[in-house]
């Protein structure tokens, strides 16, 4: 491995634990992390050896989204770095949904932005206790378009509807509460814990087994998901174009209220 290697494989049991290893910048999805997680979740899928991805990652954060601040420094407009985020992101949470073998998301550190997307394309999410969660997209001017389809799927009603529309933090208790996480663990050894039982029971199913089951637990979100991802990016596209959204990320990279902000803090 180099220097460069942003994601790691380590394979335990006929399980391939693939860690987001880019705590520099929050394991933001910049080209190098997608290419290398792509790259990771495809020889998991097909190696017949491999029975499960865990997903994991180090440092405080899980996933902070796009890096288009990296996409912009490759030469890219602010459109085509949108774009590229976009399709990035759609096709990764594509191959998690339709791989044959179960994924599980472990995450005990901050989800923001696209990190969702992450959440919500496994099929198993642990959280620990120093998890947060925050879909702040309302608050730019914008909306949690395409990690949406993968998550309304999965949360509560009323739990999507309050969070992607006040932009609150929430921690790991709520998030299992509407069904964006399976399990919220209390301390790192019961996050440890878990993660060993449900690996254990996944390595006494047999692969036709669990990808059949796979088939059924996903076939409705595959059913729908490449015409929703197509509206969802074209929504964001249009959303990331728009004035109130170039004056929210103006005014928090300059550290001030946006100018529809009325809140008291």
């Amino acid at each position: 491995m180099t220097d460069d290697t942003v994601v790691r494989t380590e394979v335990d049991a006929a399980v391939a634990v693939i860690t987001l290893d880019s705590p520099n910048n929050r394991n933001a999805l910049s080209a190098a992390l997608v290419g290398q997680l792509r790259d990771a979740l495809s020889d998991a899928g097909t190696d017949a050896q491999i029975r499960a991805v865990v997903l994991t990652h180090s440092g405080g954060t899980f996933c902070a989204g796009a890096d288009l601040g990296e996409a912009v420094r490759r030469g890219l407009s602010p459109q085509d770095a949108t774009a590229q985020g976009a399709a990035a992101m759609i096709d990764l949470m594509n191959t998690m949904v339709t791989m044959d073998k179960p994924v599980i998301a472990v995450a005990n550190g901050h989800v923001r932005a696209g990190g969702f997307g992450l959440l919500g394309a496994a099929d198993i999410t642990l959280a620990g206790p120093d998890a947060t969660f925050a879909l702040t997209e309302s608050r730019l001017g914008l909306a949690p378009s395409i990690i949406s389809v993968v998550l309304l799927p999965k949360m509560t009603a009323r739990g999507a509807g309050r969070y992607f529309l006040t932009g609150e933090r929430f921690g790991p208790i709520q998030a299992e509460a509407m069904g964006l996480i399976t399990r919220a663990l209390e301390s790192e050894s019961e996050l440890s814990a878990d993660l060993v039982a449900v690996c254990e029971g996944i390595r006494k199913a047999s692969p036709q087994g669990l990808a059949a089951s796979k088939r059924l637990t996903t076939a409705a979100l595959r059913a729908t998901f490449a015409d929703a991802a197509a509206e969802r990016a074209a929504e964001s596209a249009a959303l990331f174009d728009s004035a109130d959204a170039q004056e929210g990320m103006t005014a928090f990279l300059s550290k001030r209220k946006p100018e529809w902000d009325m809140s008291a803090s």
